[in-house]
């Protein structure tokens, strides 16, 4: 059995993860503050200052698999990664980067595939860039990135605004111009697992087939959760009446179940249960 190591298992990405992969690897975890459903001996505490702690816990469980699922300061997460790099750069360990659609929020101009050269603007996107070419520059094909558009799960910061605002009559502010797609923190794992075990490599891009502006997604969850829509202010992205386009789309063939996510599948699992996801 194969050994997975989560760096950030306790997130929401890293908890879908572990759910998802604990039968079929031998996972470990890492977690900042809240420890993890996982023995004692399979947990370690971890800042993203604490090198040479990185250093050892990947000497001391010797991972096929790390996945990392970081949150923090960008210049301390950057460093972070390259450090996580370096040490790998010797090993056979395969590496699987989240990162995010903002790689290419400098041109809205068209939703993006994988072979796109990212352009971002944002000081969040410009860092992601220069993650994942630090870490193909050290690790190669060893380094797989993994870029994901919003992710909602039932315990989500999303999820919870949401609940939060209808139980307290709170408007929510949504954009009615910004096209995007989403996707579940449960089918995001499903997803990463097969690409895992069919080792994939290269980028990827996950995300729903469809696209829904921010207006109608949020507008057809909550009326989906409470039959109304009134809680939602609509305000235009940059100011502008055009139509801004944020999704992420794939140009590759080898992720054959990824037809099933849909918003409106999303939409489901997230009000009554688990999402609809064939394999």
């Amino acid at each position: 059995m194969k050994k997975l190591l989560i760096i950030g298992a306790s997130g929401l990405i890293g908890k879908a993860i572990l759910e998802e992969c604990k039968n079929d690897f031998e996972v470990y975890g890492t977690y900042f503050s809240n420890k993890i459903e996982l023995p004692g001996e399979k947990q370690f505490q971890l800042g993203l200052h604490q090198y040479d702690k990185l250093k050892g816990i990947i000497r001391t469980v010797q991972p096929d698999i790390i996945v990392s699922c970081l949150r923090g300061e960008f210049d301390q997460q950057l460093e972070f990664h390259s450090q996580l790099a370096l040490e790998l750069r010797n090993t056979q360990s395969l590496l699987y980067y989240f990162s995010t659609a903002n790689v290419f929020d400098g041109d809205f101009s068209k939703h993006h595939i994988e072979t796109d050269h990212p352009v971002a603007q944002s000081d969040y996107g410009n860092f992601k860039i220069k993650c994942e070419n630090t870490l193909k520059q050290i690790l190669n094909d060893r380094a797989i990135v993994i870029r994901i558009p919003a992710i909602w799960g039932k315990e989500s910061p999303r999820m919870n605004l949401i609940m939060e605002s209808i139980e307290g009559n709170q408007t929510i502010e949504v954009y009615s111009n910004l096209e995007c797609n989403n996707l579940l923190d449960t089918q995001l794992a499903k997803q990463l697992r097969y690409i895992i075990e069919k080792d994939l490599k290269g980028i990827f891009h996950l995300g729903s087939v469809d696209m829904m502006t921010q207006e109608n997604f949020f507008g057809a969850l909550i009326e989906a959760l409470s039959g109304e829509r009134e809680l939602l202010r609509s305000k235009l992205f940059d100011d502008k009446e055009s139509t801004f386009y944020f999704g992420l789309q794939s140009s590759r063939n080898d992720l054959p179940f990824t037809s099933k996510n849909t918003n409106p599948n999303i939409i489901s699992g997230l009000v009554s249960g688990g999402a609809y996801l064939e394999e």
